[in-house]
């Protein structure tokens, strides 16, 4: 079985090669869109690379899928109720 290597960033764990993906997914788009802008001119220089920045955050939330579930603790309560035979009544 394939291990994952595991990272805590501000309080959150997450997978190593994720969180390279993702950084290089944005850092690539933004630069590239960055030096696509004309050079004599800093403000469209900026608003490229935050469309950049932007394309490349959708591209890591498309590629780079959530691995944890997250289930309400009111319905996981009465999930584990009804399965124990437990009824309102």
């Amino acid at each position: 079985m394939k291990e994952n290597k595991l990272v805590e960033i501000w309080g959150d764990v997450v997978v190593i090669r994720s969180l390279i993906l993702a950084i290089s997914f944005s850092s690539f788009s933004t630069m590239g869109a960055f030096f696509l802008a004309p050079a004599d001119d800093k403000t469209k220089q900026l608003f490229f690379g935050l469309v950049g920045a932007l394309i490349g955050f959708i591209v890591s939330s498309v590629v780079i899928k959530p691995k944890r579930v997250i289930t309400d603790a009111v319905e996981a309560n009465e999930q584990h109720l009804t399965q124990q035979g437990v009824n309102d009544e």
